[in-house]
């Protein structure tokens, strides 16, 4: 992926997030990916987990909030935690001041390209309210696609089949390659 024109920082106007690549996937040749998160007070992401990469977390200014497993810690700046494969987990923030932490992605896989994507789309105005879920269901198959991201209380096999039915539909009718062209390059 060429990062000549794209911002190292994107923000989701929604949410009042942002997110900043520190260090990209390609930078590192694809071992990880390492970015700051600004989040907003109230903001966060539901429960959810990833098959195919580790998400280690490390609290900066504020208190991190999150969820693994069941288990609901709260860090402080300096402290760190991981989400490994299949672990369930979800961070927010509860607080009334925006919280900034960092988050390694390891291995990257293609993790920058649906954050690029979901971040445009709303920026775009093309998902429905503050939910971040595109309008458009091919856009949000590839969103799943490119992230590994699973669901809590939906069988996987039912994910991977519906999201890959339809990721295949938006591949074969060049939605991937638009939101890549769009948000990507």
């Amino acid at each position: 992926m060429s990062h000549a024109r794209l911002s190292r920082t994107i923000e989701n106007p929604l949410v009042q997030d942002r997110v900043t690549f520190i260090t990209t996937g390609a930078e590192s040749g694809g071992s990880f990916e390492y970015v700051e998160v600004e989040l907003a007070p109230g903001g966060g992401v539901d429960l959810h987990y990833h098959l195919a990469f580790t998400e280690h977390f490390e609290a900066v200014h504020g208190v991190l909030h999150l969820e693994l497993d069941g288990l609901f810690r709260e860090l402080l700046p300096g402290q760190t935690v991981s989400a490994p494969p299949g672990s369930l987990h979800r961070f927010f923030n509860p607080g009334h001041e925006k919280i900034i932490f960092h988050v390694k992605i390891a291995p990257a896989r293609r993790f920058e390209q649906m954050l690029r994507i979901s971040y445009g789309l709303a920026r775009d105005g093309k998902v429905r309210g503050k939910t971040g879920i595109p309008r458009n269901v091919l856009d949000l198959a590839v969103i799943f696609e490119l992230g590994e991201t699973y669901m809590k209380g939906i069988p996987i096999g039912l994910q991977k089949g519906i999201f890959g039915t339809l990721y295949r539909i938006a591949k074969w009718r060049g939605v991937e390659e638009r939101l890549l062209d769009t948000y990507c390059r």
